[in-house]
């Protein structure tokens, strides 16, 4: 069965085709960066046109890639959500009106499955059990995966993700956008040890997380900063590049911290970790160090399928389809969507 798999919940458009036989087939992402740089954040409305400006096109393109033509296309997945309603708008009514038009079931497919799921389009997936953390730009839980649609909440970031916390801080730094992936490459040139950071909620039992007090603690520290070395640009600059690390360490050990406390409670021994924030190389060295020391392994997808991408839509898309779900003539995107509202399926 070969799926195209249309994602366009925020500012990336991801088209691509997965063939339930030879597995992912093509993929081609457009990404809005520099559409919202200049505003330093995303602006809904002009992701919405941008998506609506590009979907055709970059269907095309990855038609052409894999040598096929509309006529080969068994079924359609599309993001419905969550996300920006406008954007998921988009992407739903282009998918489920190409599957209309070409007589073929569309299925709907829940964003942070796409995520969650994505390690199995490496050459060596995890197996279930495991225990996942997804962490993005705006989500960051942990969940004890039994299965497709098998997905029990262990815990969650009771106010600002960690990448929102990443982006926010960025911004706070006077740091270009997207702040996530610049405050991290920032915080290698800084000193370890210059700050020790708070690692919030770490002294109390549980999963739960929270990422808005380090903001803040480190929007303090950095206005201090400023007003000790207020003329002296080299040690402003080092400072800037030592609160970064700060506070990249003190997300890290947080999470890290979580994930530890949810393989021990779920006696599992397999962590997965996926969304934009798994692509950053500290984390992903934290995560390996202390999975190790618990005898287990670490998994994640590769780093262009950490962030938004139509490959992880079109496989978790071939999967449900194959299982016999469908979605009828109507269109039903939403920005907030529980995982827990998802059917478990046979695969």
């Amino acid at each position: 069965m070969i799926v195209l798999g249309i994602e366009s919940s925020c500012d990336e458009t991801g088209i691509a085709l997965y063939d339930s036989e030879k597995g992912l087939i093509s993929h081609v992402l457009h990404s809005q960066v520099e559409l919202h740089a200049e505003y330093g954040g995303v602006v809904p409305e002009l992701a919405s046109r941008d998506h609506i400006r590009y979907l055709v096109p970059l269907m095309e393109q990855a038609l052409q890639q894999a040598n096929l033509t509309q006529g080969d296309i068994d079924g359609v997945a599309y993001t419905a959500g969550p996300g920006l309603i406008g954007a998921l708008m988009s992407g739903a009514c282009v998918g489920r009106s190409l599957a209309w038009a070409l007589d073929l079931p569309a299925v709907e497919v829940h964003h942070m499955e796409g995520h969650l799921l994505a390690p199995m389009l490496e050459e060596n997936p995890p197996q279930f059990p495991f225990v996942a953390l997804l962490v993005s730009g705006g989500h960051t839980l942990l969940a004890h995966v039994t299965g497709v649609g098998r997905y029990e909440l262990l815990g969650q970031s009771l106010d600002d993700a960690a990448g929102e916390a990443f982006d926010k801080t960025a911004k706070m730094l006077g740091l270009g956008y997207p702040g996530g992936p610049v405050l991290a490459r920032l915080a290698e040139k800084g000193v370890a040890g210059t700050f020790k950071f708070p690692r919030p909620m770490t002294d109390r039992p549980g999963l739960d997380m929270s990422f808005s007090g380090l903001k803040t603690f480190s929007l303090n520290t950095w206005q201090k900063l400023q007003n000790e070395y207020e003329g002296q640009a080299e040690k402003l600059a080092q400072g800037q590049a030592d609160v970064a690390r700060a506070f990249e360490e003190a997300v890290v050990a947080t999470l890290s911290i979580k994930c530890k406390r949810a393989l021990q409670q779920t006696h599992c021994k397999t962590l997965v970790i996926a969304g934009g924030v798994g692509a950053n190389q500290h984390l992903r060295q934290q995560l390996k160090a202390m999975v190790k020391k618990e005898g287990g392994e670490l998994y994640y997808p590769r780093i262009e399928f950490c962030t938004d991408n139509g490959a992880m839509i079109a496989y978790v898309g071939c999967l449900r389809l194959m299982a016999g779900e469908s979605k009828a003539l109507s269109i039903d995107a939403r920005a907030r969507w529980p995982m827990d509202d998802l059917t478990a399926i046979q695969v």
